[in-house]
């Protein structure tokens, strides 16, 4: 922590730091009158080399200027961002976000810092065009060399390309002979151009020398086989996850079946995943349930976090959705060890806001168990259902209002008993089928085998696409979650109860794009289950508009960080968190703004209900 201005020090030296200022951009284009009336807004600052200015989620006493020495800015994970000196400006971001230190700083030598106070950058940002135009924009520009967004960037952006391989049928020798002359410390393995598996020096240390067996040894003997692999289109915070899941070092590539790239751990040691990742590693290796409370506990303060960095929203709430993942597969391997194996195939899926990728600070549970036909669903599997969804709640993950859950006998069934379920709300599609329908049209698999699920969702989506009258159903239900909009050009709050003069961001803001994207990809017979990534999937295939798909993105965008802002608001103020904001905690401009994208969405569902389909 820096030591408390030298006040006695400061006055001495206020005519210099006044006559400094007034010749560095941009108190220089500021009234001289401006500079004078904030003498008693500015303390001169003094460190001894390695004392730290601020860490990370600090309340940032105002914006510093490096009057002698220099300063080191560093992100989440200890990377340098800026090497400062006499002149520079910093700790601007923060303050234009909360207050908050977005980053960490140090001097790394003795320095004398000026600090300009919150309150008077406030006013400066207020009264001064020139002044807020020069640090909002040096905010966007630093925000541009943040590692929060490689944990966004997608891996194709970030994976060896072409990598080297060796045949199947290699010896060993030659792997090692590969990897030494390439200086890499993993081959892929291929048979006839298809990925079949993985060699590490690890594994010829360990299975072949240690082993002591012989240097002919072909690599199909010692390889990792079928080993998981992402597509390009991932992104690096879920390369981190797999590794720290699963204790892997090296994830192959894969496009459309053929080998593109490779990424390992030096490649992601600049990400900021690293946050979440401990999480999942957390997770992981948690050795009883009665752990994983303790970790989903610090989910706020990530939250928290990822915001306060400027993370997106779509990549926030993955990464909170991720760590739910991962509690709910690490339950259910410790349900495997306390009741044993399980008689036979099962998959474990969840629907809802897990199902989208969609957790924010406050989510319940919604899952659902597809067996093997042939098993019986009332042995084994009510323990299986029961420990896991109990593990959850105990973790933050409530249990659902309305039932969704594998303890509920109606959703863990074999496979036929599902195909019936949708073929059945297809065929009649009443007020309970389209409820039903709107929340299993979200699942995604969890743990266990996938193959279960796999020819589920192609052959729903054939069938839900090919019955216009069950398409009609939905489309009505996809409107009867409508946007807070009142007349002119105000909001339609609650008008009484607990949320009186509230809007809810989450049934009437975010939901109604919800069910527009998922109408979306109903009639594209589109797979992705996320919101954004259906929007995105149903403008490249036509199905909505270019502009009214783009308009729409953007609205849903402002929506769910209005949303996610809200919360980060209350965990501050440690509160209980909610969807419902009062919208006169908004500025006039936030407001506006937040009005406008409720204006779109209502527009894209009138045009669903005139009939004019999605392109509208």
């Amino acid at each position: 922590m820096s030591r408390p201005p030298n006040q006695a020090d400061a006055a001495a030296a206020m005519s210099d730091v006044l006559g400094f200022l007034a010749r560095l951009h941009p108190y220089d284009q500021m009234p001289e009158e401006a500079l004078e009336a904030a003498r008693d807004d500015v303390a001169l600052v003094d460190l001894g080399q390695g004392e730290s200015v601020y860490e990370i989620g600090q309340t940032l006493a105002g914006l510093y200027v490096v009057f002698e020495g220099e300063i080191e800015v560093k992100d989440a994970v200890g990377s340098i961002l800026s090497h400062l000196h006499r002149g520079n400006s910093f700790g601007e971001r923060g303050l234009l976000r909360e207050g908050l230190a977005v980053t960490s700083a140090e001097a790394i030598s003795e320095a004398r810092l000026i600090c300009l106070s919150a309150a008077a950058f406030a006013r400066f940002v207020k009264e001064h065009d020139v002044f807020r135009r020069f640090f909002e924009r040096a905010s966007k520009v630093h925000q541009r060399t943040d590692i929060s967004d490689l944990a966004a960037a997608r891996v194709e952006a970030i994976m060896y390309p072409d990598p080297i391989t060796c045949s199947v049928n290699a010896k060993s020798a030659t792997a090692a002979r590969l990897m030494r002359d390439h200086r890499i410390s993993c081959l892929c393995v291929t048979d006839e151009d298809k990925l079949v598996g993985v060699l590490t020096q690890r594994d010829l240390v360990g299975r072949v020398l240690a082993a002591g067996l012989r240097e002919s040894t072909p690599v199909s003997q010692v390889m990792t086989a079928n080993p998981m692999t992402l597509e390009p289109s991932a992104i690096g915070s879920d390369v981190l996850h797999l590794m720290m899941e699963h204790r892997i070092g090296h994830l192959p590539v894969l496009e459309a079946g053929r080998l593109v790239g490779i990424v390992t751990q030096t490649d992601l040691t600049r990400f900021q995943a690293t946050s979440s990742a401990q999480f999942v590693s957390d997770a992981a290796s948690a050795r009883k349930s009665e752990d994983l409370p303790k970790i989903t506990a610090r989910i706020p303060r990530l939250l928290d976090y990822l915001i306060a960095a400027g993370q997106r929203h779509d990549v926030a709430t993955r990464m909170v959705t991720d760590i739910a993942d991962v509690v709910t597969r690490r339950l259910l391997t410790l349900a495997k060890e306390k009741l044993g194996p399980p008689p036979g195939r099962y998959l474990w899926l969840a629907c809802g806001s897990q199902g989208r990728r969609e957790q924010t600070g406050v989510s319940d549970q919604d899952n659902c168990v597809i067996l093997e036909d042939g098993l019986d669903p009332d042995v084994y599997f009510p323990d299986l259902a029961k420990f896991v969804s109990d593990g959850l709640d105990a973790s933050g993950y409530v249990y659902c209002p309305g039932d969704m859950m594998a303890t509920n006998p109606r959703w863990c069934q074999p496979l036929s008993v599902w195909k019936g379920y949708f073929a059945d709300w297809i065929a009649r599609p009443g007020k309970e089928a389209q409820m039903l329908a709107s929340v299993m049209f979200d699942l995604r698999p969890i743990g266990g085998d996938q193959s279960l699920f796999a020819d589920l969702q192609a052959e729903t989506l054939r069938m839900a696409a090919g019955n216009s009258i069950f398409a009609a159903h939905m489309a009505s239900n996809a409107l009867t979650h409508q946007t807070p909009l009142g007349l002119l050009r105000g909001f339609a709050t609650i008008r009484s109860g607990e949320h009186r003069n509230t809007i809810d961001l989450k049934h009437n803001g975010v939901v109604p794009v919800v069910d527009l994207a998922r109408m979306y990809a109903l009639q594209g017979q589109l797979t992705e289950v996320n919101t954004r990534a259906r929007l995105k999937a149903a403008i490249e295939a036509g199905l909505v508009s270019k502009s009214g798909g783009r308009d729409l993105l953007d609205a849903y965008d402002l929506i769910a960080e209005t949303r996610l802002a809200h919360q980060v608001r209350q965990i501050r103020r440690g509160d209980q968190i909610d969807n419902f904001l009062n919208p006169q905690m908004l500025s006039d401009f936030e407001r506006s703004h937040l009005r406008d994208a409720f204006v779109v969405v209502k527009t894209m569902q009138s045009a669903l209900m005139q009939g004019r389909g999605v392109l509208g």
